[in-house]
């Protein structure tokens, strides 16, 4: 039996809500730089995520042209994860404020989400949307070995 999610399987659950780990590759002599991100992902489409367009995170995204993302569900027995790498194929300067409202309400919900964005209307015309195009795809699922 094979613990790798079908195309379908990890699709769907890469379009799940979860915090990913966004992984960028650094100056020489320095660890990739990971940081957990909001993100936001439609099967067969592509990744998009916002940050500050004056991070060191931006900085290493355009100087790398590509990024890789970790999003994993740690609840046992079930414990199952994607892992893709893809190319950078766009950023939206500055963010969108409907793309800023559905990814706050995403993760927070309607009420909370307004809070966010209110609570960060200083920066948001400082807000990128990046767009990631999935190339590499790395699965597990370890629900299935108990199925």
């Amino acid at each position: 039996m094979t613990l790798t999610m079908s195309v379908a399987e990890r699709e769907a659950f890469l379009a799940g809500t979860y915090v990913g780990i966004l992984s960028v590759a650094d100056e020489a002599g320095r660890a990739p730089l990971a940081v957990p991100v909001w993100y936001a992902y439609e099967p067969g489409g592509e990744i998009t995520f916002i940050t500050g367009r004056d991070s060191r995170k931006m900085a290493l995204i355009r100087a790398a042209g590509r990024v890789s993302l970790v999003v994993q569900e740690a609840a046992p027995p079930y414990y199952r994860y994607v892992s893709v790498e893809g190319t950078v194929v766009a950023f939206e300067e500055p963010a969108r404020l409907q793309d800023r409202r559905e990814l706050a309400e995403r993760y927070l919900g309607a009420q909370d989400g307004a809070r966010y964005l209110e609570s960060r209307k200083d920066v948001a015309e400082t807000m990128v949307l990046t767009r990631v195009r999935p190339e590499r795809w790395y699965t597990r699922d370890y629900g299935k070995q108990s199925g």
